[in-house]
């Protein structure tokens, strides 16, 4: 899906309102996170390249904590939006 943001994909069926949008930059994949329901997270935080979320992926699992990042960053499906 597209709108004046960008192109994006809803990463969570109980938050349709929720969009993570994708780009491309230069080959490498970056997400950045919309809710309209807090606004201030699309303000503040900027393009995450998904080496950069694999890496804070990494950094859970040796904490041995149950915190998933990648569970909102679909990198197939951001893939597929990217090559319409």
């Amino acid at each position: 899906m597209k709108d004046e943001r960008g192109v994006y994909y809803t990463p969570s069926l109980q938050h349709p309102e929720v969009r993570m949008y994708v780009r491309d930059n230069e080959g490498e994949i970056e997400f950045r996170l919309y809710n309209p329901n807090e606004p201030v997270i699309w303000e503040k935080h900027q393009w995450v390249p998904y080496g950069a979320i694999e890496a804070a992926a990494a950094m859970f699992r040796e904490k041995n904590t149950d915190r998933n990042p990648l569970a909102l960053y679909d990198l197939n499906i951001a893939r597929k939006l990217l090559d319409n």
